[in-house]
């Protein structure tokens, strides 16, 4: 990464003694000569250091974008390539991100700078879980640019992730699986067959397909194919449920 901050010697008496001097562009591009009043490298390189920080919280090179115009860029390019689910995702996780550490340049972020986010997450009660899914997004917006062209690489890239439980999948056999469908059966019999989802019919799509509830919600007639004996997965900007989805379809019956 380019020093925003450089540190030169101006010297004093003839030659005979010198002082350290910051030199480095403000903002507004104008250069800067900042003399320091003593010769100690230590000190010198610890105040250049600082100065740098500074500079960088609110520094932004050319061409480039404070980290939430860097957001909205990079979804945007996007487009709808992405679930909304998985766009209201990237967005809190980047703007709890930019909390964190700031609205700086986004090519000034660094590994550190993610492993504040993530301590800082996990100290305020977040499970191990929530933090892991924000930062896997934070990440991708990162892979992205790189892939854009806007970064050589990502900052991100070798954090190390919270350590969570996986869960436990409860695979139902055959008699639960019955008991369920008649459960489902008993109760869509209480209700308007011609105003009420056939629950009994879902459950029995769910299970011969494995599909999941958003994509059952979502199922239309023109995903349905009954030579084929198959349902095609399709995303829509208007959800099925919402329209002449499955919640019509369930209620006229399908045949598996």
């Amino acid at each position: 990464m380019k020093k925003l901050v450089k540190l030169n010697k101006r010297p004093l008496c003839g030659g005979q003694k010198f002082t350290y001097v910051l030199r480095y562009r403000d903002e507004n591009g104008k250069r800067k000569w900042e003399t320091l009043g003593h010769a100690d490298q230590r000190k010198a390189e610890k105040q250049r250091v600082r100065k740098e920080n500074e500079l960088r919280m609110g520094y932004v090179e050319p061409c480039s974008m404070r980290l939430r115009d860097f957001m909205n860029d990079s979804l945007l390019k996007t487009g709808d390539q992405i679930r909304q689910s998985t766009r209201r995702i990237a967005e809190t996780a980047m703007n709890d991100f930019i909390e964190t550490i700031g609205n700086i340049d986004f090519r000034s972020v660094t590994l550190a700078h993610g492993e504040l986010y993530r301590q800082t997450r996990l100290d305020r009660g977040k499970r191990n879980a929530t933090v892991k899914k924000d930062l896997a997004a934070i990440k991708r917006l990162f892979t992205l640019a790189v892939n854009r062209k806007q970064l050589d690489e990502n900052p991100l890239q070798h954090i190390a992730m919270p350590k969570s439980q996986k869960k436990k999948i409860n695979i139902y056999n055959n008699v639960q699986c019955q008991r369920i469908q008649k459960a489902a059966q008993e109760y869509t019999a209480k209700w308007n067959p011609m105003k009420s989802v056939k629950w009994d019919l879902m459950i029995t799509v769910a299970l011969a397909t494995a599909m999941r509830r958003s994509e059952l919600m979502n199922c239309t007639w023109a995903d349905v194919d009954f030579d084929a004996q198959t349902i095609e997965v399709n995303s829509k900007k208007t959800p099925g449920i919402h329209g002449n989805g499955v919640s019509r379809m369930l209620n006229t019956g399908l045949c598996l």
